[in-house]
């Protein structure tokens, strides 16, 4: 009699025992934010781009956003990318629920060395990124990868078939280029670098692109792509899915081929 008890507590604590889904955290997105700190940033705009995260997370409309979704908390990350091997977890999946919360992350953000390496590879970057969902124990009704950077893709993987494998996965790629310098001054820049983001990096239902062309606009537009994000509002007047039947606008392998022109391999 004693051991039918013993096995019927057992078996109903099993059934009392959590799924792997139902322990994970529920959120509305899983957010990485994935920012570019290759050679052709200065230190100053390092530090310009990092004073913007931190400002747009401790914002009231990032806040707003926040409390404003189905379940009023989402899951961030934050990675540095540049060269193909060149990816690093700055701050680590954190839930985010409160101001509180928001708070300690910017916190733990504006902690971290600012440092910047060598070449750029946005399809490193975007693959680094795909492959730290499923790790942080949440589970996002959405899934983005929110991508920042000053150049076109020249080392690694092609961006296009790199943008459109993480798409299938049901991720969402949503593009920040960065055109705060003329591209005259160097080989391996372009005039229109929100077309290219447009047409070979951003992909995924919703998608869209903030070109950043001045310092003042930086934190503003930072802060306007955060609470998209969180929000999983896109206005008409600047979104742009990639388009399925068009080809790119401008080659979607422009960096590799001003690479080679300039080095040679």
């Amino acid at each position: 009699m004693r051991f039918g008890l013993i096995l019927a507590a057992s078996f109903a604590a099993l059934l009392a025992m959590p799924s792997r889904a139902d322990a994970q955290t529920q959120v509305d997105v899983e957010l990485v934010l994935a920012v570019d700190i290759s050679y052709s940033m200065d230190f100053d705009e390092l530090a310009l781009q990092r004073e913007g995260y931190i400002t747009a997370l401790r914002s009231k409309e990032f806040i707003d956003a926040l409390r404003g979704g189905a379940y009023g908390k989402i899951a961030l990350i934050y990675i540095e990318w540049a060269g193909t091997h060149e990816q690093t977890v700055v701050v680590p999946w954190t839930l985010i629920d409160s101001r509180a919360a928001a708070e300690a992350f910017a916190a733990r953000l504006a902690e971290a060395p600012v440092r910047r390496t060598y070449r750029t590879s946005i399809s490193g970057g975007l693959i680094f990124s795909a492959a730290q969902f499923g790790n942080g124990g949440f589970k996002g009704a959405r899934r983005v990868i929110d991508i920042s950077g000053d150049g076109t893709n020249n080392q690694g993987p092609l961006i296009e078939p790199t943008r459109d494998e993480i798409v299938a996965k049901g991720i969402v790629i949503n593009g920040l280029p960065l055109q705060l310098k003329s591209p005259t001054g160097s080989m391996l820049d372009i005039n229109d670098l929100h077309v290219y983001y447009e047409d070979c990096v951003i992909g995924g239902p919703g998608s869209f692109v903030i070109p950043v062309r001045s310092r003042d606009q930086f934190i503003n537009a930072v802060r306007q792509k955060l609470v998209l994000e969180v929000s999983g509002i896109t206005p008409p007047s600047i979104a742009r899915a990639v388009p399925a039947a068009k080809p790119p606008r401008v080659s979607c392998t422009i960096g590799e081929q001003m690479w080679m022109q300039r080095w040679g391999n």
